[in-house]
């Protein structure tokens, strides 16, 4: 029996789409004596598989020495390669949307008309030469470590394994009562090199005024565990994933400062299941550019493309 330990303990835990759940006298298997409530509570949202969780106090902990219950299995793996199906998560980008309040939409122009081309090419041929003025920050689109500072990688030196087959993990929390996406909500899941695809449903307002405000966003503490656990990528279904009522950008300077890409504006992650699909989200590479529009999509394995 030495070495095996368990803690005896009460837990008192709401939910961000409201509701509460108690325990008492609950025993959990632990990998050693010591630890925090924090990793307590951490290893019992996880056995539980509790998701949409908001706050977990522990009270009343004891530890006992009795012999392993059994301690939760690691999380699958995600999808390998083969044939899939394909799932756009990337917003239409056309003349004069609006992307993000304040800032213009793109210009959708041609450079050559066809039938300007009349006169450059021989007889029966023609040819279209496209031409689109927009900011960076447009549809769908990844922020680079450029995006927030210097000396950061920007487009052309984020790693294309950082941006394309990753392995994928949504975290549902749409329906939520809270605007404030806490660092309870990723507890349950094994966020290592994974793209962690934040699922609010505020793409449902997309196209509307009500988009640009009110929306959904992570919290400073929740940016702090993505970067600790080792989150290779984290994207948002909403307008930005800091809260903009100010300037801070605690979650933007987080992630970007460890090299994590951001995606935002993301759509369509009702299609993905929880896990068990590759992510994409590749942009050009251009030099001296931290944002830029990117075509994200899922695959998810079994069937045909």
């Amino acid at each position: 029996m030495t070495g095996d330990w368990r803690a005896q303990f009460d837990a008192d835990v709401t939910f961000l789409n409201g509701g509460s759940l108690q325990a008492r006298g609950f025993r959990l298997d632990l990998p050693g004596p010591d630890g925090t409530d924090q990793d307590l509570a951490q290893r019992f949202i996880r056995n539980l598989g509790l998701v949409m969780v908001e706050t977990v106090r522990i009270s009343n902990r004891s530890t006992l020495q009795e012999p392993h219950k059994g301690l939760p299995a690691a999380d699958p793996g995600g999808a390998g390669g083969g044939d899939g199906r394909l799932v756009e998560l990337n917003h239409l980008i056309r003349n004069g949307m609006i992307t993000y309040p304040g800032l213009p939409g793109p210009e959708v122009s041609a450079h050559l008309t066809r039938e300007a081309s009349h006169a450059v090419y021989a007889p029966g041929c023609e040819f279209h030469i496209g031409r689109i003025n927009m900011v960076a920050n447009t549809g769908t689109y990844l922020d680079t470590p450029f995006h927030r500072y210097g000396d950061g990688a920007d487009l052309a030196g984020v790693p294309l394994a950082s941006l394309a087959h990753l392995r994928g993990l949504v975290v549902r929390v749409a329906g939520s009562a809270q605007r404030a996406i806490p660092r309870e909500a990723f507890l349950p899941f094994d966020l290592a090199g994974r793209a962690v695809l934040v699922h609010t449903g505020w793409d449902r307002h997309w196209g509307t005024g009500q988009y640009g405000t009110g929306h959904p966003f992570l919290t400073a503490d929740a940016a702090s565990w993505l970067v600790g656990q080792g989150a290779a990528l984290v994207g948002i279904d909403s307008l930005n994933i800091d809260d903009t009522g100010d300037g801070a950008r605690p979650v933007h300077s987080a992630l970007l400062a460890a090299g994590i890409p951001v995606v935002e504006h993301l759509t369509g992650l009702d299609q993905l299941p929880v896990q068990g699909f590759r992510f994409h989200a590749a942009p050009p590479r251009v030099e001296g550019m931290g944002t830029f529009p990117v075509r994200a999509f899922a695959i998810i394995p079994g069937g045909n493309l």
